[in-house]
């Protein structure tokens, strides 16, 4: 894990530690910080089987890929609305975990203080062929997952 004092969240961590601890811990979070676009085409986590969901905000909005400016605000106001203490475990995913991490970075600053990215995301690096989800992240390391 890394250290927040030094990048502005709690750490990352790998798809399998996320899975285990939102096993774990009723209260922790998944948020999948992707675009709509890739939540239907791409697939999305699933946490049924844990009697949970993922909550899905993007953290870029497609097709520009602006960085949402309602992020922090939408989803603060969700977790609030929802009981959550600032304290609980969120797990930010994306693709690979680069907006996963801004997204944890800002939430951080915004006083949620156990702001996790899962590293490799949910597709991770291409593979020597170019493809995705094949190497590592959500998808590599066999975690349950759903595609419309």
């Amino acid at each position: 894990m890394s250290n927040a004092d030094t990048d502005g969240y709690a750490g990352d961590v790998a798809p399998s530690d996320a899975w285990t601890s939102l096993a774990g811990d009723r209260s922790a979070v998944l948020v999948d910080v992707r675009t709509r676009a890739e939540w239907s085409f791409v697939g999305l986590p699933s946490l049924a089987d844990l009697g949970k969901a993922p909550i899905t905000l993007e953290w870029q909005i497609f097709p520009s890929m602006a960085v949402n400016p309602d992020f922090v605000e939408v989803l603060d106001g969700a977790l609030t609305e929802a009981g959550m203490a600032r304290d609980v475990p969120l797990y930010f995913l994306c693709r690979s975990g680069a907006r996963s991490r801004s997204a944890a970075i800002a939430m951080t600053a915004a006083g949620w203080t156990r702001c996790f990215n899962v590293v490799s995301g949910f597709e991770g690096p291409p593979d020597q062929g170019g493809h995705r989800g094949r190497v590592a992240g959500w998808k590599a390391d066999g975690l349950p997952w759903t595609q419309s």
